[in-house]
């Protein structure tokens, strides 16, 4: 049974209200001695209080996208995503896919040019497989997921890309390839920036549009990718269009850490600087759009953090800022920005390339 999954949740909210109606009946009625009855009675009302603590662990995990499998949880996952020099793993190339749940695409490459290795979802919009459309172009939106967090994040928790393929029925989006890949390979935490022989911005930049231009029939152009990202992510997602204008024109941040950086990640000063928005939007102004998202209630990711990097903005920058009046650092308040921020997306990419007649 899947750890993220509504099953064990479900199953786990149960086997509570089983065990508190239980022991409501049973522990006023255990037999024998009196200390062997309130120690019968202290262990059920243990158990009671294990179970809602797991049902509190399990709900704050989903929200958080926290550990996405029984193995992430206990450690152990592929040795092999763990390293954090240079990595093995096949070249783009010759990159293998097998088909997961939801239709979704997983493979795991070694990148040419960061010469970092990780894995990488990919799902198709239903037309790209229609005879129809079998010479179009279709452009792309890489997620970017939060720290800590994995790529499958956006599938448990993020409800990707059953959430796209809703605002398609409804015509609200236009057909567009996702990518989701790790935005820490071998579990380093650079704020999406080249540090040292971690050359993540390099990865996210180059490697990971190389693949998806290499093995699917997308739109090489700026105009034809964008970025989404959430929390870390969605600091990247910022961050990498203002240095990589040439390659996406368009980023989207929901709840995006504070936009100075992470002394944690990056504890040179310069560097940190370097690889800033709140620093980077002082001084450049490429022509790309942008569009940050929070809520009042998020302390993590503060409305006036926003609100400053939107006022440094210039031509032909163009940011646009969503506030909402609830909700918190989670993956339910991410999914209710979806509506707003999905379309916004879709409306800036290069729609498809028309099918031939």
């Amino acid at each position: 049974m899947s750890l993220t999954g509504g099953a064990f949740f479900a199953t786990l909210i149960v086997l509570c209200i089983l065990a508190v109606a239980a022991t409501a009946v049973v522990a006023p009625r255990l037999p024998g001695p009196r200390a062997v009855a309130v120690l019968g009675r202290l262990l059920m009302v243990a158990l009671c209080q294990l179970i809602a603590v797991a049902v509190v662990a399990v709900w704050i995990n989903n929200s958080f996208g926290l550990y996405t499998s029984w193995s992430d949880l206990f450690g152990t996952n592929s040795g092999a995503s763990l390293t954090t020099g240079p990595m093995a793993g096949p070249p783009i190339r010759s990159a293998t896919f097998t088909r997961g749940p939801r239709g979704v695409l997983h493979t795991y490459v070694h990148g040419s040019a960061s010469k970092l290795a990780g894995q990488v979802l990919v799902w198709t919009p239903p037309q790209y497989d229609q005879p129809a459309y079998r010479n179009t172009r279709f452009p792309v939106v890489t997620l970017l997921h939060g720290i800590p967090g994995s790529p499958e994040s956006w599938i448990d928790a993020g409800g990707m890309p059953r959430a796209v393929q809703n605002l398609l029925a409804e015509g609200r989006v236009r057909p567009f390839i996702l990518a989701i890949p790790t935005i820490d390979p071998g579990r380093v935490n650079t704020d999406c920036s080249d540090v040292g022989a971690i050359k993540t911005a390099t990865w996210l930049a180059k490697d990971v549009p190389a693949l998806m231009d290499q093995r699917f029939r997308t739109l090489p152009t700026a105009r034809g990718r964008a970025l989404l990202g959430l929390s870390t992510g969605g600091f990247c997602a910022v961050k990498l269009p203002l240095q990589y204008p040439h390659i996406f024109a368009t980023g989207a941040a929901m709840s995006p850490d504070p936009l100075d950086g992470d002394p944690d990640a990056l504890p040179d000063p310069a560097l940190r600087a370097l690889n800033s928005p709140q620093q980077i939007i002082r001084h450049s102004h490429p022509a790309v759009s942008l569009f940050l998202a929070t809520t009042l209630q998020d302390h993590y990711s503060k409305p006036a953090d926003i609100e400053r990097f939107h006022r440094s903005a210039r031509l032909p920058t163009k940011v646009s800022t969503l506030l909402l009046a609830s909700g918190g650092h989670n993956f339910g308040t991410w999914q209710r920005m979806y509506a707003t921020v999905l379309p916004w997306i879709s409306a800036r990419l290069a729609a498809a390339s028309p099918p031939p007649r």
